[in-house]
């Protein structure tokens, strides 16, 4: 009488189902961590672009106008009361913060994203605190 030896592992079959139910997972599972990802990086643009307008706000109650905010004296362009790009601190930048209008009791601050935050909308905020995003009629 022969006896039947039970096999240990596992068959191509159950190794190919396994795979497949893998790669389902992963398909669902990685547009959503970048979707995530891209909103993280955005709320941390929307937080340095307040801290901005408060510098702003500073620049102000020292010298009673907003002009003078940016750099070489101009009105509008790179900031020189504050960081050029955000988030302030980390190696990798994901937004670019300009004054993008500025008179001597208004401006407009825009931080415009940059290498993989590219592609989802300026965010911007005002003297009035009114903040807007490409992206949508306001932030998150």
């Amino acid at each position: 009488m022969l006896k039947q030896v039970k096999s240990q592992g596992f068959t191509l079959i159950e190794l190919m189902i396994a795979v497949a139910i893998v790669a389902i997972i992963a398909t669902v599972a990685i547009p959503s961590f970048q979707n995530s990802s891209t909103k993280a990086r955005r709320t941390d643009g929307q937080s340095t672009l307040l801290a901005f307008a408060q510098a702003m706000e500073r620049h102000f109650t020292l010298n009673n106008t907003y002009l003078g905010a940016a750099t070489s004296g101009s009105d509008t362009g790179s900031p020189a009361i504050f960081p050029t790009e955000a988030p302030v601190d980390g190696n990798t930048k994901y937004y670019d913060l300009t004054i993008s209008a500025a008179t001597a009791t208004t401006y407009t601050l825009r931080a415009t994203p940059k290498n993989q935050q590219t592609g989802d909308g300026n965010i911007e905020i005002d003297h009035t605190g009114a903040k807007r995003w490409d992206g949508n009629s306001g932030w998150d």
